[in-house]
């Protein structure tokens, strides 16, 4: 038996990879988050596999589930939204496997954060402007390590990627504010490439009131920075004036 972890993706069943759909194809047990993941993401599951959804089931149960088909199955696929390795809690998992004797891969997906950029038309390092990516969260019932709170990654002025934090967005703003300023722009993406996707902009200064008049409270990113402004220098990588190795070697 082998379980393979895999990330499904933001939501739009096309950017599943052709690695984690060959799982799940053969999967004889498929464990997927329902209330994340888009169900055409399972559509294509064999006709007698067994499909259980984890909002309602613990993690211990989710483990004894597997542990319980170590001799009847021979694949099975546990689907997590996004990217599993960011805030995927797939560590446990990994780890209780590997004491189980259990084996395990990982398959990546495209993370939130990535098809909200696409969904933007926004590049997050643009020259001139930021060349690093924040991804974080507000402290909650997972606490955030001190020298990682909000007010203190906004120091550096970067691009930041908020996660689970739509619902304390004023909260965030004001820890913000003070290193970034109240006319930086703000971008909320609220279920990002599903069907009903939201797209909400506004700054530092008033963003919060416009989430709030949306009553959007969770499944939503939210990401700060100057990069939104898309005033940019020019990138040096096809400059024509700007040598490399493979640009070199094409010349000869």
């Amino acid at each position: 038996m082998k379980v393979y972890f895999i990330g499904a993706g933001p939501g739009d069943p096309e950017l599943l990879t052709i690695k984690a759909g060959k799982i799940i194809r053969k999967a004889d047990i498929i464990i997927y988050a329902g209330s994340l993941i888009n169900k055409n993401v399972i559509k294509s599951a064999k006709k007698n596999a067994r499909l259980y959804d984890s909002g309602g089931m613990s993690l211990g149960e989710q483990l004894r589930l597997i542990k319980k088909a170590k001799s009847t199955a021979n694949v099975i696929a546990r689907i997590h939204s996004g990217d599993p390795s960011i805030y995927g809690a797939i560590q446990e998992q990994m780890d209780w496997c590997g004491k189980e004797g259990i084996a395990y891969s990982v398959i990546p997906g495209v993370s939130s954060f990535q098809a909200a950029a696409a969904s933007l038309r926004q590049e997050l390092t643009l020259p001139g402007v930021s060349q690093t990516v924040i991804l974080t969260r507000i402290s909650g019932r997972t606490k955030v390590p001190d020298r990682e709170d909000l007010q203190k990654l906004a120091r550096a002025g970067a691009t930041m990627v908020i996660f689970l934090s739509v619902q304390e967005i004023g909260r965030v703003m004001e820890k913000l504010k003070g290193s970034y300023g109240l006319n930086t722009p703000v971008a909320v993406i609220e279920k990002v490439s599903f069907p009903e996707e939201r797209k909400i902009t506004g700054t530092l200064r008033d963003i919060a009131k416009k989430v709030k008049e949306a009553r959007i409270t969770r499944q939503a990113l939210i990401i700060v920075g100057d990069v939104l402004k898309k005033s940019y220098q020019k990138s040096k990588l096809y400059d024509k004036g700007f040598e490399h190795m493979f640009r070199k070697k094409a010349r000869r």
